[in-house]
């Protein structure tokens, strides 16, 4: 997205602190949604699956609770934050961006592919969304006013490529519909493409912040 095109939402809109809570209530609203949308995969994992593999079923409220947590750092931000703060900012700032760009994408182009082979959009679909294109526009917009670097990237990076072979090793991925279980090996690819695809666009946006900053 060109920078111009984001000064239109500008720092008085984007860091006032009511834009900031409403954007905090409308997260955290979310992702108790999909934690519990996840709910039925989530007790089949526990009775079926290994404890440790729980952490990787839920893929887009995880996302979403990673920029919820990212909000308060911009509502409070640290006055003297040590080293391990300061690492611990950047990992969740990454991850925030990364997996929501990632996972925004990904649950829409599940929901248009199902409906391509036959599957009903009904209201629950656009809603998702709705939601999920939100995910990945509010991450870029706030790329700007988020404190991580590269190494935050990268750390992003290296958790989607895992969580995706978690999902696809153990098939502990997200439900898909019954159209698109016949096209299981091409998603797996569409979603390693997704991981780094996300990578990119973040380092992009990364080096977008950078310019704006030298101007």
């Amino acid at each position: 997205m060109p920078w111009s095109l984001l000064r239109f939402w500008g720092r008085a809109v984007l860091m006032n602190r009511t834009f900031l809570w409403l954007l905090l209530l409308v997260n955290t609203g979310g992702t108790v949604y999909g934690y519990m949308w996840y709910g039925n995969q989530l007790a089949y994992t526990y009775e079926h699956h290994p404890l440790w593999q729980l952490v990787f079923v839920p893929d887009s409220p995880t996302a979403s609770l990673f920029f919820t947590l990212s909000i308060l750092f911009l509502l409070y931000p640290p006055q003297r934050p040590g080293r391990l703060l300061r690492g611990l900012r950047a990992v969740l700032e990454g991850l925030a961006v990364c997996t929501s760009i990632k996972y925004g994408i990904w649950a829409v182009a599940m929901i248009f592919a199902g409906a391509a082979q036959g599957d009903p959009l009904e209201w629950q679909h656009w809603m998702l969304v709705a939601s999920h294109l939100g995910m990945a526009l509010e991450a870029l917009l706030y790329v700007r006013f988020m404190a991580f670097g590269r190494l935050g990237v990268l750390a992003a990076l290296l958790w989607l490529l895992l969580n995706d072979t978690m999902d696809y090793t153990y098939g502990i991925f997200p439900a898909l519909s019954r159209a698109l279980l016949d096209d299981l090996a091409a998603i797996e690819r569409f979603t390693y493409g997704l991981s780094l695809f996300s990578f990119a666009v973040a380092l992009l946006a990364l080096a977008g912040r950078g310019r704006q900053q030298r101007l």
